[in-house]
């Protein structure tokens, strides 16, 4: 069959050649198939076939040193330098310019210079107007930073305002300047640690044992004790008491009744009075008198 369209005249020089591997083949033929200024790059041909960016550089390579392929550096009117890709069904067919495909009539020329690139109209990029911008605040001096108060020491949640303190929180916190001078505490700290203390006390300890637990095996250097007596109280607060166990069963510890004899028979028996066993008929006295 014939055609009459669609169809690429590729000479037996190119699709028969002896030295020129199959890839370099296959991508010279589709190169001659592709209408003027259709991208080649190595991205483009390897976008199209199966075959690696690596494979079809080297089939480009071998095109170029046989004479099937050129790739010339040529600068635009704009002055922008472009890299143009010429194919040849034949080596050395048209070596000063771009081959005329055989059997196609060479379309006209456009005016100005040969296979010159569309350029691209300028886009009008709009410029940002200046704006005002205020001047940022000048930052307050020292004097005017707001000194904040003492949080509730870290690990031991702040009470609320109507939650009532244990009583004897806040003596045993001022007393233990009796235990070391160097746990004079001031009222704020006492405020602040009031509330880790009366959760030691509503834990079920002791007041003797909390104040033995924050004055005991202190550091030698301490440039603040509330901060020392804050970390203990956080961190070795003792878990709530379990409910306790119930008790032993209290049993009837009631003496048992004294020895008797019976008698009737002779026998010792337990009973609270003297009389006769349980086995022996009761005395004439004792049935007449029931």
């Amino acid at each position: 069959m014939r055609l009459a369209r669609h169809y690429t005249v590729v000479a037996n020089q190119l699709a028969q050649h002896g030295q020129l591997s199959a890839t370099a083949i296959g991508v010279a033929v589709h190169i001659q198939s592709l209408p003027e200024g259709a991208p080649v790059s190595v991205k483009a041909l390897a976008a199209r076939f199966p075959e690696g960016e690596i494979r079809i550089a080297t089939a480009l390579r071998e095109l170029e040193k046989h004479g099937f392929l050129e790739r010339r550096r040529e600068r635009l009117a704009t002055g922008r330098v472009v890299t143009r890709t010429y194919s040849y069904n034949m080596p050395g067919a048209t070596p000063g310019g771009p081959p005329e495909p055989p059997d196609r009539p060479r379309p006209p020329e456009p005016p100005g210079p040969p296979d010159r690139a569309p350029v691209p109209e300028p886009v009008a990029v709009p410029v940002p107007q200046a704006q005002e911008v205020a001047a940022p605040a000048p930052a307050p001096g020292p004097e005017s930073v707001p000194v904040p108060e003492a949080g509730p020491a870290p690990g031991i949640p702040a009470p609320p305002e109507d939650q009532r303190l244990h009583p004897g929180a806040v003596d045993l916190l001022a007393g233990l300047r009796r235990r070391d001078p160097r746990l004079l505490l001031g009222e704020r700290d006492v405020r602040r640690l009031a509330p880790g203390v009366s959760a030691w006390l509503e834990r079920g300890v002791a007041p003797e044992m909390v104040a033995r637990a924050l004055s005991a095996d202190l550091p030698e250097q301490m440039r603040r004790p509330a901060s020392v007596l804050a970390y203990r109280l956080a961190e070795l607060i003792p878990p709530h008491l379990p409910p306790a166990p119930p008790g032993p069963e209290v049993r009837d510890m009631r003496p048992p009744d004294p020895l008797q004899n019976c008698g009737g028979c002779d026998r010792a028996f337990r009973a609270p009075k003297p009389g006769r066993c349980r086995d022996c008929p009761p005395a004439e006295g004792e049935t007449a008198a029931a």
